[in-house]
């Protein structure tokens, strides 16, 4: 099963649903079963389209290399069994051991490293990074490594503000925008909030960038009430907000999960709960999640008899 469950109410609400990060959480979570797969992913699709994958706006270097040495101290110590960090004056050996590598840097020297900061350390982690840029008015997107978008892309996103990249939403801008400006603006350093995102697929694929849809639209066909809870996915992501104490960069983080409805609906108050929550879903907001196709075949899975497991001999 996936980590969350994000479905707190029998209705559709548009909510931040934000809250701040608790002692026992780590910023950047490790998912063992699936983070070799996915970094190798990352680095694949860089390899492949590089400025389709990471962007940086002219000047934020330094944003950048402070997201570095704010982030690998925290990650070396919330995930000792993963990440080691030593620092001999101003150079720094960082370790990966899932990945068994390691790197020898100095903070500042873009030498030092074989990509841009932010672009090195996207490498180290699942999480898309995305940088904002809290000191100028409207939160604008100033860098960022997106390998795992849900069909958006940096070219559409990188130097626009908050507000206007979220325009598409239906009702985000009316509902929510006020609260999530209030919300960003009022980040203090070290204290990061945290939230989760939903959204429903026919493809469990991670990399879901626009101009990939030809590749898996066909997977939109064929889906009825027998087989919606096997043929659609649940995608989550899990999403944190950090302010950076010198530069005011805002960074935002995003891992995403995946999995078949049905594993994640075996429980019948969860298979309920989401069956009441897409009855609810309003129209535009279907067709902005591209889920109008398969919304009412998925429905009428849930709410069907699941077919009891056969019992062991």
């Amino acid at each position: 099963m996936l980590p969350y469950f994000p479905f707190e109410q029998d209705s559709y609400a548009m909510t931040l649903g934000v809250r701040a990060l608790r002692p026992d959480e780590t910023l950047i979570e490790v998912d063992e079963a699936h983070y070799a797969r996915e970094l190798a992913l990352k680095a694949a699709n860089l390899a492949a389209n590089p400025r389709a994958r990471f962007q940086a706006l002219p000047g934020t270097e330094p944003h950048q290399w402070e997201t570095v040495t704010v982030l690998l101290p925290l990650m070396a110590r919330q995930n000792p069994q993963h990440f080691a960090l030593e620092v001999e004056g101003e150079r720094w050996r960082w370790r990966n051991l899932l990945l068994g590598t390691e790197t020898r840097f100095t903070p500042g020297d873009a030498a030092s490293l074989p990509h841009a900061p932010l672009d090195w350390l996207g490498r180290q982690v699942q999480e898309d990074l995305l940088l904002m840029d809290g000191t100028r008015e409207g939160l604008p997107m100033m860098a960022g490594q997106l390998c795992f978008p849900s069909m958006w892309c940096l070219d559409e996103k990188m130097g626009r503000s908050m507000l206007d990249i979220h325009t598409p939403v239906p009702g985000f801008v009316s509902k929510l925008g006020t609260a999530t400006t209030r919300l960003m603006e009022g980040l203090k350093p070290g204290r990061t909030v945290t939230r989760c995102n939903w959204a429903l697929t026919v493809s469990d694929r991670m990399d879901l960038e626009p101009w990939t849809l030809p590749e898996w639209k066909h997977l939109f066909e064929g889906i009825t009430r027998e087989n919606a809870g096997e043929r659609c996915f649940l995608r989550l992501e899990r999403q944190t907000l950090s302010l950076m104490p010198n530069t005011g960069a805002i960074l935002f983080t995003i891992h995403t999960y995946r999995a078949p409805v049905a594993t994640e609906v075996e429980d019948p108050a969860r298979r309920r709960r989401l069956a009441n929550v897409l009855r609810t879903v309003p129209a535009d907001t279907a067709t902005y999640k591209r889920i109008s196709s398969f919304l009412e075949p998925l429905v009428a899975w849930l709410d069907s008899e699941p077919v009891p497991q056969a019992a062991n001999s």
